[in-house]
């Protein structure tokens, strides 16, 4: 069980020891400072993979995207992220990682390029801000056995591997995370295998999502905001052809989410025109508070001058966006399209998910209620329940 949380910058313990290991390791020259500059980074993402596994399938135009990300994402994490030794080396660790993953597909598609072309059945997408219900509707979907979701370690690591170990490392990887911030299960419902948001696959393609989470990050932002957002989904796309292949179930509709498919809908919606959409909607007050713990236990162990009056005001305005961007995204969308309002939801989820499969024109089977009831009942046992306690004490400090 998480301890208390008695406010939204917290921070552990461990997480501070870890940080304070960290700078006396740089200070005594144990081991050096990685830069966070692209050609370094790129030096190490790459080693061990040929050049030509950078392009692979992909056009001159997606290369040059992600080199460009790169570039400007460095720049902000240097420039204004005021990171300290732990927020350092974490953002070192995760663009490290999103070019050792960006060349290890590359190298997948060069040996097996029909992969990431593999025919996909009409996928199921949960459009909504986060905190608006996303995961719950996202999750009871996924449980229906017509359908298929990705699972968390799927999403984190998307190269399939023989023997697949992503289970288990996922499953260290989180074990580590809730040493170092305790509050994490209440924030999200993780789970090595739990069907979850393709966050990750955003995050290889450097869009803004998982970043903006953790670093304050303006440039980058207003930059992801107004950018051609195609390069990042095509890559999207890839990964979930080769996903759905490796996996077997390419002929069922597969449900997604992430909040941040608000941001670019005609982009993500391009690569998949025959989609449903189901789009969750809460107040803004709700979302708001909730937004805003969400991100604060994130930017918290990033750095020590986060704050949260900074953090409040960024997420006013980004949620705004992203509900005028949904708006204007649906009113030149033709395909089925289902409304879930998160307190119908709560008050009676069976009604809610029978509605969104008619407007959907989808059949509702007795062994998709079953596969919801169970889906349910695990829920109501993780510790994500707390978070609302947490928002109630706040808002009474």
């Amino acid at each position: 069980m998480a301890p208390p949380r008695p406010h939204p910058l917290a921070r552990s313990r461990l997480s501070e020891r870890a940080g304070a290991l960290v700078e006396t390791l740089w200070e005594r020259g144990v081991t050096p400072r990685p830069p966070l500059e692209p050609d370094f980074l790129w030096g190490v993402g790459c080693k061990g993979f040929d050049a030509a596994d950078e392009q692979s399938v992909r056009s001159g135009e997606d290369v040059a995207d992600f080199r460009d990300r790169l570039a400007r994402l460095c720049t902000s994490l240097r420039e204004e992220a005021n990171l300290n030794p732990l927020g350092h080396t974490m953002a070192y660790g995760q663009l490290a990682s999103a070019i050792r993953k960006r060349h290890a597909l590359g190298h997948l598609w060069r040996e097996q390029p029909e992969m990431a072309d593999t025919p996909l059945a009409p996928p199921i997408i949960v459009v909504g801000q986060m905190r608006a219900g996303t995961t719950r509707m996202h999750r009871l979907l996924a449980a229906d056995p017509a359908h298929a979701g990705t699972p968390f370690c799927n999403s984190h690591d998307p190269l399939p591997r023989k023997p697949d170990l992503r289970p288990l490392k996922s499953a260290a990887g989180l074990a580590i995370a809730r040493r170092i911030n305790p509050w994490l299960d209440t924030l999200h419902p993780f789970g090595p295998t739990r069907i979850d948001e393709e966050i990750g696959w955003l995050a290889a393609a450097l869009d803004a999502c998982t970043y903006e989470a953790q670093y304050a990050i303006p440039a980058f932002v207003a930059f992801n905001e107004a950018s051609d957002a195609r390069a990042v989904y095509r890559e999207f796309a890839r990964i979930l052809r080769t996903d759905a292949a490796t996996a077997g179930n390419a002929e069922r509709p597969r449900v997604m989410k992430c909040p941040q498919f608000c941001e670019h809908l005609p982009a993500l919606l391009e690569q998949f025109p025959d989609a449903r959409l189901v789009v969750t909607q809460r107040t803004h007050d709700e979302v708001l508070a909730s937004s805003v713990s969400m991100v604060a236990a994130q930017m918290a162990f990033q750095t020590d001058t986060a704050s949260l009056a900074a953090i409040e005001a960024e997420w006013r305005r980004k949620l705004a966006l992203r509900e005028a961007r949904v708006e204007a995204a649906l009113a030149h969308w033709h395909g089925p399209v289902a409304r879930v309002d998160y307190a119908a939801l709560n008050a009676d989820w069976r009604a809610e998910i029978a509605r969104t499969y008619a407007a959907l024109g989808l059949a509702l089977s007795p062994q998709a209620l079953a596969a919801m009831e169970a889906e349910q009942a695990q829920a109501a046992r993780e510790a994500h329940t707390a978070h609302a306690r947490d928002l109630a004490r706040f808002k009474q400090n």
